[in-house]
C-alpha cells in the first residue's frame, strides 16, 4: 500500500500544484507561531523549533502505530495519503516560471529579474544583474524547493513511514519560516543533514533519468562527494544529466547566440522534464521493491 499511498498523493498535489492551489507553508507558519516568543539573548536556540517538529511527526507515527497494533492499520492509509498532499507540492512556481521564460525571450531581463526576486534568498539577490548568474541562482532554488517538497518527504515516508516524513517536512519549514531568523542557519545544517542520503538517491537518479555520460564526467570523485552541500549537489548532478548546455548559460550563448532568447524558457522546460522523469524512475523503483517483498 506504500506505493498505491504515495502515487494517489502525488498525482493529486501535481493537480493541486496546477492549480496553484493548497499550500501548507501557512500551516505551518501559524504552527510555529507557538515558539515566536524567546528571551533575549536566545534567539538562536533551536530547542523549542525542534518541538514543534517533532510533536506532530510523533503523533502521526503513533497514530498509525495505534492503529496497527488494534488491527485496523488499513484505517491509516486514507489518513497518510492527506498528510503527504499537506506536505508536499510547490503551488507558486508555474506562474513565476512562465512570467520569467517570457521577459527572457523578450529580452527584456530586468523584468524577468522582477519575477523572481521573491524567489531567491537574500544572498543570491545580487546575481539578478547578470542574466547567466541571475538562471543559475533561479534553477539552484528551483531545483532546491521540488527535491525538498517532493522528493525529499517521498523517500523519507518509504523509508521510515508517515512520521520522518512530516519530520523532514517540518525541518524545511523551520528553516524558512521560524520566526527568530538567527535560528534559521542551524536548521540549515539540520536539513543538510536529514537530506544527506536522498539528494545523493536523487544524483544518481538524474544520471538513470538524463544523459548517463554527460552525468558520470561531472561526478564529483573524491572527499568532496560526501561533503557537497545540498544545491551543490543537485546543480552538479542536473548540469551533467542534461543536454545541450541547459544549465550552462555562457556556454550556450557562446555556442548558440541566435537561440539566446529561448534560453531561459528551454532551460526550465528542460529542468523540469528531468525531475518528472527523475520521479518516475523513483516511483518504478518503489514498485520493484514492493514486488520483491523488501517493502
Amino acid at each position: 500500500m506504500v506505493l498505491v499511498v504515495f502515487l494517489l498523493a502525488y498525482l493529486i498535489r501535481r493537480q493541486l500544484d496546477y492549480q496553484d492551489r493548497l499550500s501548507s507553508d501557512q500551516l505551518w507558519r501559524q504552527w510555529f507561531h507557538f515558539g515566536s516568543k524567546v528571551e533575549a539573548g536566545h534567539e538562536a536556540g533551536i530547542g523549542a523549533g525542534l518541538a514543534l517538529a517533532v510533536l506532530p511527526s510523533l503523533a502521526a507515527g503513533l497514530l498509525v502505530a495505534a492503529l496497527d497494533s488494534i488491527g485496523l492499520g488499513f484505517a491509516a492509509y486514507p489518513m497518510e495519503c492527506v498528510v503527504l498532499v499537506l506536505l508536499m507540492g510547490a503551488p507558486g512556481w508555474a506562474p513565476v516560471l512562465q512570467a520569467y521564460g517570457d521577459a527572457w525571450r523578450r529580452g527584456n531581463m530586468r523584468e524577468a529579474w522582477e519575477s523572481i526576486q521573491d524567489q531567491l534568498p537574500p544572498q543570491e539577490r545580487q546575481a539578478g544583474f547578470a542574466p547567466g548568474a541571475m538562471h543559475q541562482a533561479l534553477s539552484r532554488v528551483f531545483l532546491q524547493s521540488i527535491f525538498q517538497r517532493f522528493f525529499l518527504i517521498g523517500f523519507w515516508y518509504v523509508v521510515g513511514g508517515i512520521g520522518l516524513a512530516v519530520l523532514a517536512r517540518g525541518l524545511v519549514a523551520l528553516k524558512e519560516q521560524w520566526p527568530q531568523a538567527a535560528a534559521r542557519s542551524r536548521f540549515t545544517f539540520l536539513c543538510e543533514v536529514v537530506a544527506w542520503l536522498p539528494v545523493r538517491v536523487l544524483s544518481v537518479t538524474f544520471g538513470i533519468a538524463g544523459d548517463l555520460a554527460g552525468w558520470l564526467r561531472e561526478l564529483p570523485v573524491g572527499p568532496s562527494q560526501f561533503s557537497n552541500k545540498l544545491d551543490h549537489i543537485l546543480m552538479i548532478s542536473a548540469n551533467g544529466a542534461l543536454t545541450g548546455y541547459a544549465l550552462d548559460p555562457d556556454r550556450f550563448f557562446e555556442i548558440h547566440p541566435k537561440e539566446w532568447p529561448d534560453f531561459g524558457h528551454r532551460s526550465l522546460n528542460a529542468i523540469r522534464e528531468l525531475l518528472n522523469r527523475s520521479m518516475l524512475v523513483w516511483i518504478c523503483g518503489l514498485a520493484l521493491l514492493v514486488i520483491s517483498g523488501l517493502i
